[in-house]
């Protein structure tokens, strides 16, 4: 029953977190209906639906865009499951604002045809290809040279997955991007990494995401998908198929992108959490790049309450209320202006991080990395059942703002033994809360004797009053990562433990 429950509560917090980046907004009567139409792109290859393709889009024109009043334009798509926004008066504040905007059904969802292969440069960069090319061809869209329209993206997850996919897919073939400007939402770096952090999968949300989009699934998820829930394990065609499948394959292949981003990601998000919007913020951009970006981290996306371990995180949006004056809408658009439209420039806080905390503020640093160290005892767990336990780090008052990490001497007395590690708050252990509601697994596939390992924490926002104090919790099961705990009873020991941890000064 819990399970199924959980499961529910994944389906909808999907469904609101995805409403939330792509809902349009209230129709306009000063606005022409958009126009729909198809563009062909590189056939289908899965056996499910093998043939041609078309990418079907809603193009939506401002009153005032001609051939002589020529605008940019803005691409736009929708989360995991859904479809493009085709309704008349839609995306009002972009087009009051001179922007034209494209909507896109992705592959295999909405009208266009094939199957899903999740931001694959192959498949989904191609076809975003072929919607900039078509977008070129209107006679109203301003350009920087021939076929190069002056172009942004907007939407978030899925929705922010295909600016990376497309962008990256031009630099891979071309050395360039024609996009100018990207506001990818809640989305990832690495699928592999954010689907199974250590090869361990969030089931939780796997199932969901799976249940969200029944016949857009590719042959080789279908199997993947069913091989996991059976044996515990991320399938070796999984991780093939994934692997190329965001900006950590491109990081790789020494490929960067060179514009200004606005990167906004959940710090209670624990599908695509923050980290991943940290490793594109600092691995796939240009030191020019970052200059001119801005990463943003609020408590929402695709963020469910975390029960087993218990956690915490106050809804909201503190940090773009702070940098745009009226909340992220205000945000985004002033950011696009700016880099799109030629406004002035008064946005600041470029090339900095600026994170919501868990109780609700916003702290901005300059760095995330960790720069205090604190020695905790020997800690034992068991393995695959038991109870989590809390070991105090620091009192509070104290702010931790990043990318926490755990050393420690590892011992696991079974095989595939499975913990899960994260940061909490409280009075007392017995009352200590996980932060943002975020944990990680650490694994050990086989009988180890002692060997010394880094663990990465969950990265966080937190600030720790007087008369609380900060704790690492130690889980030896989580809901998030349901039926996928230790594969065996048995037990894992940490000896010379340190924590290293992001303390803000």
């Amino acid at each position: 029953m819990r399970r199924k429950t959980a499961l529910a509560a994944a389906a909808v917090s999907l469904a609101t977190a995805l409403a939330a980046v792509t809902a349009p907004t209230a129709a306009s009567a000063d606005h022409p209906a958009p126009v729909n139409t198809c563009v062909a792109s590189v056939p289908e290859t899965d056996p499910l639906e093998p043939g041609p393709v078309e990418i079907c889009v809603s193009v939506f024109k401002p009153a005032a865009a001609s051939r002589d009043n020529r605008v940019p334009v803005l691409l736009h798509s929708h989360g995991w499951g859904g479809t493009r926004t085709s309704a008349p008066g839609s995306f009002q504040r972009y087009l009051d604002a001179g922007f034209g905007v494209v909507s896109i059904d992705q592959r295999g969802f909405g009208e266009s045809g094939g199957k899903a292969h999740v931001e694959d440069p192959a498949f989904e960069g191609e076809d975003v290809i072929r919607v900039i090319d078509h977008v070129a061809s209107l006679d109203w869209v301003r350009e920087t040279g021939p076929d190069d329209p002056v172009l942004g993206a907007i939407g978030g997850s899925y929705g922010g997955g295909y600016q990376f996919a497309g962008a990256f897919t031009e630099i891979m073939k071309t050395g360039r991007t024609r996009f100018d400007a990207l506001a990818p939402q809640i989305t990832w770096h690495s699928l592999n990494d954010s689907l199974a952090p250590r090869e361990v999968v969030r089931t939780t949300w796997v199932t969901a995401l799976f249940a969200a989009a029944p016949t857009a699934h590719t042959s080789t998820v279908t199997a993947g998908y069913a091989e996991g829930l059976v044996t515990g394990d991320w399938p070796a065609a999984m991780d093939e198929f994934f692997r190329d499948n965001g900006p950590a394959h491109h990081v790789a292949a020494g490929r960067r992108l060179d514009v200004p981003v606005l990167l906004r990601q959940g710090v209670s998000d624990n599908l695509f959490p923050l980290d991943q919007a940290i490793d594109n913020f600092d691995r796939a951009l240009t030191s020019r790049a970052r200059a001119k970006s801005l990463l943003v981290g609020y408590n929402g996306g695709h963020a469910l309450p975390s029960v087993l371990p218990a956690g915490h995180a106050v809804a909201g949006d503190a940090c773009s209320a702070r940098l745009g004056g009226a909340g992220y809408h205000e945000l985004e658009l002033r950011f696009l202006a700016e880099n799109l439209l030629g406004a002035p420039r008064t946005l600041t806080g470029h090339g900095r991080y600026h994170l919501m905390t868990a109780e609700g503020g916003c702290v901005t640093v300059d760095s995330v990395a960790p720069n205090t160290t604190a020695a905790l005892p020997d800690i034992a767990t068991t393995a695959a059942v038991g109870v989590p336990q809390a070991v105090k780090i620091a009192d509070g008052p104290l702010t931790v703002a990043g990318s926490p990490t755990l050393n420690a001497v590892v011992t696991a007395l079974g095989l595939d033994s499975r913990a899960f590690f994260a940061l909490s708050v409280g009075t007392s252990p017995l009352d200590a809360k996980v932060i943002q509601n975020n944990v990680l697994p650490h694994r050990e596939e086989g009988l180890n004797l002692a060997a010394r390992r880094t663990i990465e924490l969950p990265s966080v926002a937190a600030t720790v009053p007087a008369g609380q104090s900060l704790f690492l919790t130690v889980s030896p099961v989580s809901d998030m990562f349901v039926l996928h705990g230790s594969r065996t009873p048995g037990a894992m020991v940490l000896r010379d433990v340190t924590v290293r941890l992001p303390v803000v000064r």
